[in-house]
Parts: C-alpha cells; sequence; structure tokens
C-alpha cells in the first residue's frame, strides 16, 4: 500500500501536469515580447527586462498570448518558474512594483541624499545604503520609504536590505518594517510585588 503523502497531490489522469506552467499568459498591446535561443525579453512602456529560462523549455508565442513547453517531465520543476517569471516581467515593464517600509522609534528616519539613502535607526552611526540603477527609492516623510521598480526580485530585495539594518523588536515593535506588517509583539519582564 502506497503511503499518502505520497499519492497527495498526484495527478490521476497520468499527464503530470503543471498548473503554473501551463497557464497561457496574455500579452498587452503596448509590451513586445521576442526570444532569442533561451532567452526571453520583455520591452514596456517601463523599460525592457529580459530572463534566461532552461535549455529545454521553449517559448509560444501566438498573437497575444504566450505560452511556455517542455520537452519532457526532466525539467518539470523549471517548468512553473520560467512561466511566474515570465509574467512577472510583463507585470513589471506595464505596472511596476513597489514596496513601502517605515521607520518606528524615537530619532528613526531616512533621508536621500543624492543617490544614496541615509538612515538613522538608533545606532551610533547611521547607515548609508546606495540605490541601484534599476531602483528608485521616494521619502515621502522622513519615517516612510517607498522602493519602486520594474524588477521584482531587485525591488524585493532591496527592500529587505533596508529592514535587515534594523528588523523590528518583539517588546516595543522599535525598527524597520514593512507598510501594514504585523509586529508580534511579546510581553517583558513584569517587576515583581
Amino acid at each position: 500500500m502506497e503511503k499518502f503523502w505520497l499519492t497527495f497531490g498526484r495527478n490521476l489522469g497520468g499527464n503530470n501536469m503543471s498548473r503554473i506552467g501551463d497557464r497561457i499568459l496574455s500579452i498587452p498591446e503596448n509590451v513586445t515580447v521576442t526570444t532569442d535561443g533561451n532567452v526571453v525579453s520583455v520591452k514596456g512602456p517601463k523599460g525592457e527586462l529580459s530572463t534566461e529560462i532552461n535549455h529545454k523549455l521553449t517559448v509560444a508565442l501566438d498573437g497575444n498570448t504566450l505560452r511556455v513547453e517542455r520537452e519532457d517531465d526532466s525539467v518539470k520543476k523549471y517548468h512553473g518558474t520560467a512561466n511566474a517569471n515570465i509574467a512577472n516581467m510583463i507585470i513589471g515593464v506595464t505596472e511596476g512594483y513597489e514596496k513601502k517600509l517605515e521607520a518606528v522609534g524615537v530619532g528613526y528616519r531616512f533621508t536621500l541624499k543624492g543617490n544614496t539613502l541615509v538612515v538613522n535607526d538608533g545606532k551610533s552611526h547611521t547607515d548609508e545604503v546606495e540605490i541601484p540603477n534599476d531602483i528608485t527609492v521616494e521619502v515621502p516623510s522622513n519615517t516612510e520609504l517607498t522602493v519602486k521598480g520594474i524588477n521584482k526580485q531587485a525591488v524585493g530585495d532591496f527592500a529587505a536590505d533596508i529592514r535587515k539594518l534594523r528588523a523590528p523588536e518583539p517588546y516595543k515593535g522599535k525598527g524597520i518594517r514593512y507598510k501594514d506588517e504585523y509586529i508580534r509583539r511579546k510581553e517583558g519582564k513584569k517587576a515583581s510585588k
């Protein structure tokens, strides 16, 4: 008898389909998608992005739709990832991505100095972070920060690097956090009576 976890999630139809890998992506009118070997390039109003996919995967373009196909099941694990990456590039060149951060604590603030972000986060020194070329940083107020860009991974990585400078602590909630991020609070030691 096969164990439950071996059969759970298996497609009993026998064709081993990948739901995300097999989804058909629609290409907006103002976006052009081109392939050169295993490099897929997406160009839109906000810029141009490209990604390299596995050599056993192919991108089939049909009018304003796109489909990622695989030769065999040996590249099944890359199939969904390739489809998701192309979908993220299409969203990036049309709408873009953004992450919002906030600094919570006395004296915690963000300041822009040219192409450098200066972060005061309660340390004895200020942290100065160089802003990458493909990222735009806005400081609506001195405790709020917005990271924008067309590359989803680059926006997420830069925002995570800023948050790591002073991650929120669980007692008073001080630190740099994502906007609307829930910080699970702990109760401090109570004075004995």
